[in-house]
């Protein structure tokens, strides 16, 4: 999953020979269970599943595209692979349907898939004419009703915290006057209004990125909410690791997150899970108040140099892990 970058000819998973080498242990028992909650193209699912050949894998996708291409990918595995269409915030409810109590290892790479920011009509890329979609699944209200019927208020309120837009203002006054005019129906028209809207400093500049990249990821967080989706995901998922055992280290959770506001969330999640909830003058630490989770990596690491010069789609990505050290008291 990457943020919109020039398309390329061949689908290379972020950052997968590291989230390989961080899954791997927690999958070594015959049967382990390990979640992709964004199957998108079966890359890092494939690449587990050759790891670990006695390992299974439950892939979520909310979008029906995605889920017919990671079928013909990993067909080769047979039963040894489960398939979700449901958005990731429903994990603890798929897998009790499937009769999974526990899992070994998860991972979650958030943001787009390559194939939707390939597939031109689904509307998310900013450099290419095409609907105003931005829809991940085949469900609920697209980019243009957002832009058609929101109030200025709310559309300011998107761009804000979910772009982090220093010209929110301007924008969604821009786009409430033009829908008078028209109703929006193309991402080339919106490009055209965002640029007009803001200040030719902004417009000519040479660094910062494309004049409308914040808007459209606002957008995209909006429609699809995203944020909801992984607030509701991280303590589902956190809470369904296994303990460890004496052959193997407790379950593990692998996030690779490519803006500020996700990783925030990561971090704030497993911080949670890794520090004493004893009073910090506590002589002695209570076991049922002793953190039952370490982090696996320090901060977040991003690729290196090697990576995204091959694959510029990984170039924001942040890598957080996190393993189960003990059984919640």
């Amino acid at each position: 999953m990457t943020e919109e970058t020039p398309t390329s000819d061949v689908h290379v998973p972020v950052l997968l020979d590291r989230v390989v080498e961080l899954c791997v242990p927690a999958l070594a028992e015959p049967g382990a269970v390990h979640v992709d909650c964004t199957l998108g193209l079966g890359g890092h699912a494939e690449a587990i599943l050759e790891a670990c050949p006695e390992s299974r894998v439950i892939g979520f996708d909310r979008d029906p595209d995605a889920l017919s291409h990671s079928r013909q990918r990993l067909a080769r595995f047979g039963d040894r692979v489960e398939f979700v269409h449901a958005v990731y915030s429903q994990f603890a409810e798929a897998l009790a349907d499937l009769g999974v109590a526990e899992v070994s290892s998860v991972l979650a790479d958030l943001g787009l898939s390559s194939l939707q920011i390939d597939t031109i009509d689904r509307g998310f890329a900013y450099r290419v004419d095409a609907p105003l979609d931005m829809r991940m699944g085949d469900a609920g209200p697209t980019a243009a009703d957002v832009l058609n019927t929101w109030s200025g208020a709310e559309i300011r309120r998107i761009l804000t915290t979910y772009g982090e837009e220093r010209h929110a203002d301007r924008i969604a006054r821009a786009i409430v006057a033009a829908r008078e005019v028209e109703p929006f129906t193309t991402s080339a028209r919106l490009v055209e209004v965002i640029v007009e809207a803001l200040p030719a400093a902004v417009r000519h500049a040479t660094t910062g990125g494309h004049p409308a990249k914040r808007t459209f990821q606002a957008l995209r967080i909006a429609v699809n909410d995203e944020l909801a989706a992984l607030e509701a995901l991280l303590p589902q998922a956190l809470d369904a690791l296994v303990s460890p055992t004496a052959s193997t280290p407790g379950g593990r959770m692998v996030v690779l997150a490519y803006h500020s506001l996700e990783d925030r969330l990561v971090k704030n999640a497993f911080r949670e899970r890794t520090i004493d909830r004893a009073p910090r003058d506590l002589p002695v630490v209570p076991p049922e108040m002793r953190a039952t989770m370490q982090l696996l990596v320090k901060g977040a690491e991003r690729p290196g140099r090697a990576e995204t010069t091959t694959n510029p789609r990984a170039a924001s990505a942040r890598l957080r892990a996190i393993e189960r050290l003990e059984a919640a008291a």
